[in-house]
């Protein structure tokens, strides 16, 4: 299995989030790909390649242009006022404030694209970014090519960024992306399954209402876990949507018995879609350790999980989301596409 990377990802290195009433020294940072990459070589999974840069088509066929403007524009603004600290947003559109397009003045803008104070942008934020999404390009091009798998090694992250919102460390969303480039490539149907521990709002908000592009996600239950505002049961799909969304919501402390007889249920949903391309949004954060979550996958589970996923016999493009026990983070990603490659 091939790796796809680009160095450009450590260009994006938050100083601080908004988390539990302050702020702290952001979760999400550059380590995480590098652990990940000493595991990738230590166990010699495969080739690591630089990404093609196929533009900004791609990512418009997903975001808004005018958010694509703001992201790439927003440190420059801040940047020419004088600043040189992160750039977070402090006031949003609630839902008792008129809703109003984009307003004028910089953290108007922010606010407007943001639904949390847990992306900060940097100088290097939308370097970062672009380079992520080229990233999963680079991998689906290759499995469109004729692969059986290939690994997105993004960062950031996506699957919280929706259409025109950024938040959960995500700003441009990486799987859907790739996804929208695969169907535009000739695929007819795509199945997004989503393994973080986090609920992926941001893709599901993205394909909806619609039927190409089935998404399922297992997660910690937003009643008592962020997102909060989405990712429960009932969410189904709208319109020609409709049945084509999934949402499994589990309990704090689930382990991989519970765990995995979810994952069965979503995979028979998803064989029922009979999908010519299967994208994974690969968050290890399910781990015990890891210090933002609370289920107890242990690092064998997720040889399992590699194991479990490679018997769909689905073409399989595997994009990095989250997992924050930078130490273990390596082993249990590398765990998935190495049982994955085996199997």
């Amino acid at each position: 299995m091939r790796i796809h990377h680009s160095p450009d990802h450590a260009l994006h290195h938050g100083r601080c989030e908004l988390i539990d009433g302050q702020l702290q020294p952001c979760f999400e940072k550059p380590q995480r790909v590098e652990f990940i990459l000493a595991e990738c070589h230590r166990r010699q999974l495969g080739e690591v390649v630089a990404p093609r840069d196929f533009g900004r088509a791609p990512l418009a066929r997903i975001h808004s242009a005018a958010y694509l403007d703001f992201l790439a524009s927003a440190w420059d603004e801040w940047a020419a006022a004088g600043e040189t600290v992160d750039l977070l947003p402090y006031t949003w559109p609630a839902r008792t404030l008129r809703q109003v397009l984009p307003p004028t003045s910089l953290h108007g803008r922010l606010g407007y694209y943001s639904f949390d104070g847990g992306a900060p942008i940097t100088a290097g934020t939308w370097s970062a970014a672009y380079s992520a999404a080229q990233v999963a390009l680079s991998a689906g091009a290759e499995i469109a090519s004729g692969a059986r798998s290939a690994f997105a090694l993004c960062r950031p992250p996506g699957h919280h960024a929706a259409a025109d919102v950024m938040g959960g460390y995500c700003y441009l969303n990486n799987a859907a992306i790739a996804a929208q480039a695969a169907l535009d490539g000739g695929a007819r149907r795509v199945a997004i399954l989503d393994v973080d521990y986090h609920h992926g709002n941001g893709t599901q908000d993205i394909f909806y209402a619609r039927d190409d592009v089935l998404f399922l996600s297992l997660h910690g239950d937003p009643g008592f876990e962020f997102p909060f505002f989405l990712g429960y049961a009932d969410e189904t799909g709208t319109g020609a949507g409709q049945g084509f969304n999934l949402n499994l919501p589990l309990p704090a402390g689930s382990a991989w018995d519970s765990w995995s007889a979810a994952l069965e249920v979503a995979l028979a949903r998803l064989q029922s879609y009979a999908p010519d391309l299967l994208l994974v949004s690969l968050g290890v954060d399910t781990f015990k350790a890891d210090p933002i979550s609370q289920f107890k996958l242990e690092s064998d589970d997720y040889l399992r999980l590699g194991e479990r996923l490679a018997r769909l016999g689905l073409p399989t493009l595997f994009v990095m989301e989250g997992g924050y026990a930078v130490a273990e983070i390596g082993i249990n990603t590398v765990n998935v596409l190495a049982a994955f490659d085996g199997a």
